[in-house]
């Protein structure tokens, strides 16, 4: 199974947080089978969190992310031409720009959402927590 990990799910996953994830979503991460993906979207919004002092990591962003990345085989999901024009047309019922633009990745890759969010279930995509 492929899943896209929201920003909080990877960030919970690769840190002493792990315990914040529902028992379903650690499950379904650590399955042999299945692919978890990590979108550049979130890869940005880490970046700005802690640019802006609202996040602190162990490492810069340029190599922290990277490394868990790696670390875990997660897949990289880049932001596409298509990404970019769906999100920009979802209706504002999340007014987090980036994740709409998980939303629409996920819509548009016909993948689950793993995430805690409900906001986001709100959207026409199905959600994992």
């Amino acid at each position: 199974m492929r899943v896209l990990l929201d920003t909080h799910a990877f960030l919970w996953w690769v840190s002493e947080k792990g315990a914040r994830l529902s028992d379903l979503a650690r499950d379904l991460i650590g399955a042999p089978g299945t692919e978890a993906v990590f979108s550049t979207a979130s890869a940005y919004e880490i970046a700005s969190k802690v640019g802006s002092g609202r996040l602190e990591l162990a490492a810069s962003p340029g190599r922290y992310i990277p490394d868990r990345v790696a670390l875990h085989g997660f897949a990289v999901l880049r932001i596409e031409l298509e990404h970019a024009l769906r999100a920009g047309g979802l209706p504002s019922i999340h007014r987090d720009p980036w994740d709409r633009m998980l939303v629409a990745q996920a819509q548009i890759e016909g993948i689950p959402i793993v995430t805690a969010d409900p906001a986001i279930g709100r959207y026409d995509v199905e959600t994992i927590w």
